[in-house]
């Protein structure tokens, strides 16, 4: 009697990486959200959100207190013509996204802007919160 060990792929198949990737898809969509940037320059932030494919209307924005709240939710059409896709990855139907704003920004002059695919806003500093020149005092 001749034991067989059985032969474990190190590198999963084509095949059976799609059947992993498909029941796997929904869950990490729901818990992957968009990938972002933040940026800080002496008299602003700028917030970047990659979410391709979306309308402006999509979006909902709401400042309440010093948390900013960034949602997205759209309903996804299926037709029959829909194609057989073998990895989806990027499939943002839902989202929300919360930061906590710092006490320098000025919350009524925030801009937002959806422009090829990138939701942008721009956080403009209070006044007293910008870098202050130089000020030289005579000594007397």
């Amino acid at each position: 009697m001749n034991l067989v060990k059985r032969n474990f792929q190190i590198n999963p198949s084509f095949f059976d990486q799609l059947i992993y990737d498909e029941l796997g898809r929904q869950r990490d969509s729901i818990n992957k959200p968009p990938a972002t940037n933040i940026l800080e320059s002496d008299s602003q932030f700028l917030l970047e959100i990659a979410v391709p494919g979306k309308t402006k209307s999509d979006f909902k924005i709401e400042v309440n207190k010093e948390i900013l709240t960034i949602s997205l939710e759209t309903e996804k059409e299926v037709s029959e013509n829909d194609h057989l896709y073998h990895k989806k990855e990027f499939d943002y139907s839902s989202f929300q996204r919360s930061f906590t704003l710092p006490d320098s920004v000025a919350v009524d002059k925030i801009d937002a802007r959806y422009n090829d695919g990138v939701l942008k806003l721009v956080f403009p500093k209070k006044k007293e919160s910008l870098p202050q020149a130089k000020k030289w005092i005579k000594v007397k």
